[in-house]
């Protein structure tokens, strides 16, 4: 859910604003008015009750009572003042006039007389009693006041109305030379920037707008010119780690080719007697047919024999040839691979080697092993060289013929198919066990061997998900242990 925008934010701040500081001063204002009013007042009832009583002393002095209370009579009015009263020095009232009701309710002044004002409440309204002492008597003028309250009122409603209209104002001049001067620009920079991250190639900067505003608009624009280098420079580093990563699979391939090439040649030299044998036996009834004399069924035994060791021949030379000729599918349809169909490919291969009849091969798969994430030739290749490394470590060996032999076992753990391959051979020695799988690394004498052969082993295995370790914990020769991700079952 997104917030608030920066236009309404800065609005709102304004009119926050403006609340903190006119409503303190529309209540100081509304205050001052009113006692300015009211002082302004009772200034002017003051002045005008001293008129009035100054008046009624000179009338005093040259007129009669009667005459005086004519002289009151002629300054109580709308314009003067509501009530005149004059006491003597005793306290008395001499002469008054005005309406009876404010007469009579204006107190008599306090003895001796002294000139004072009076706020008090009288029978229409607020009045101010103004008291001017003269020689030996006093004048007291009641004066309205009038309606302040009403007057302030007004004042107030007029200053509220203004500041009102003074705040809507500021707020709209505020909105849009905020939004030219600073929203504007920001929202500028923000849709430039959108467009870099949606493939654009320069940051197109606000060209209007506070300097500061300016002034990120071209860090923004330095800063996306760097990320952009950076990321052309990135894209070229990736792009030559994806293709050194196609040498190095090639690479990979072509090592696993070679050393299946040279696996070949150790098989070939190890069945040539296997070969020889049966030719030479089929060359020898050969030319006892070809000399002829034989009778029916000696010649049809021979042809029978024959057949089965020209066969015997073929199979084996076949293995070979497929063995060496197999290419590899490309990843994305590599066939799953099955274990078992790999040992007995391998072993098929082995079996007609002459070493291998000095030595008792085992195989022990277990139950119906599912297929792996490593094709069948791969995992042929893996099992193979395992087996001929064996081989030849007990080849190197003078103990008994029956305490020799090479295991081969298969079983299921879960999601993975545990591969071993053991011998009674005389064992890895603790300083090589790290080094074994490293290319090129080797005990054997030169050219008995590549060195290639468990590190192929070990790029093949990993090619599929697995791993392949040395069995530290087997002294009785040696033995790896090859562990695969099964592959599901739809």
């Amino acid at each position: 859910m997104k917030g608030r925008g920066l236009r309404l934010q800065i609005v709102l701040a304004l009119a926050g604003l403006l609340l903190l500081v006119f409503v303190p001063l529309f209540g100081a204002i509304a205050s001052i008015t009113q006692s300015t009013l009211e002082r302004s007042r009772e200034t002017s009832a003051r002045s005008l009750g001293r008129a009035i009583a100054t008046h009624v002393a000179d009338a005093r002095a040259s007129h009669s009572a009667a005459d005086l209370g004519t002289i009151l009579s002629s300054h109580v009015g709308t314009s003067g003042a509501l009530a005149l009263a004059v006491y003597d020095r005793n306290g008395a009232v001499e002469a008054a006039a005005g309406e009876g009701d404010e007469v009579a309710s204006i107190p008599p002044p306090t003895r001796p007389y002294g000139e004072g004002t009076f706020s008090r409440g009288g029978a229409r309204g607020r009045v101010l009693d103004v008291v001017v002492p003269h020689d030996d008597f006093a004048v007291v003028a009641r004066l309205r006041l009038g309606d302040e309250a009403g007057y302030t009122a007004q004042l107030v409603r007029l200053f509220a109305l203004y500041t009102v209209v003074f705040a809507m104002a500021f707020l709209v001049f505020s909105y849009f030379f905020l939004t030219r001067l600073i929203v504007r620009p920001v929202e500028e920079l923000a849709h430039a920037a959108d467009r870099v991250a949606s493939g654009a190639s320069t940051l197109d900067v606000p060209k209007r707008g506070a300097r500061e505003l300016l002034d990120l608009g071209e860090s923004f624009r330095d800063m996306t010119a760097q990320l952009l280098a950076k990321e052309e420079a990135l894209r070229r580093k990736v792009e030559e780690l994806e293709k050194t990563t196609t040498r190095l699979v090639e690479t990979r391939s072509q090592l696993a080719g070679s050393e299946r090439l040279a696996s070949v040649g150790r098989l070939a030299a190890g069945v040539a007697h296997e070969i020889g044998n049966p030719i030479t036996a089929i060359i020898g009834m050969q030319d006892l047919l070809l000399e002829g004399g034989l009778p029916a069924e000696t010649e049809r035994d021979f042809l029978g024999r024959m057949r089965k060791e020209t066969e015997r021949v073929s199979t084996i030379v076949r293995d070979l040839l497929d063995f060496a000729r197999t290419k590899e599918a490309p990843p994305s349809t590599r066939e799953q691979g099955n274990v078992r169909e790999a040992i007995e490919a391998a072993v098929a291969l082995v079996k007609p080697q002459k070493d291998m009849r000095d030595f008792d091969l085992e195989i022990d798969v277990e139950g119906s092993p599912g297929p792996v994430l490593l094709s069948t030739q791969r995992l042929t290749q893996v099992v193979l060289n395992l087996v001929l490394n064996a081989k030849d470590a007990l080849t190197t060996m003078k103990a008994p013929r029956e305490k020799r032999g090479i295991r081969v076992r298969a079983r299921n753990e879960g999601a993975h198919m545990l591969l071993e391959v053991e011998d009674d051979g005389p064992g890895i020695p603790g300083s090589s066990q790290l080094k074994v799988f490293e290319p090129f690394f080797t005990s054997k004498d030169i050219g008995e061997g590549t060195g290639l052969g468990l590190a192929v082993c070990r790029g093949l295995v990993e090619s599929g998900g697995g791993t392949i370790e040395i069995d530290a914990t087997y002294t009785e020769g040696a033995r790896i242990r090859v562990m695969l991700p099964a592959r599901r079952q739809n």
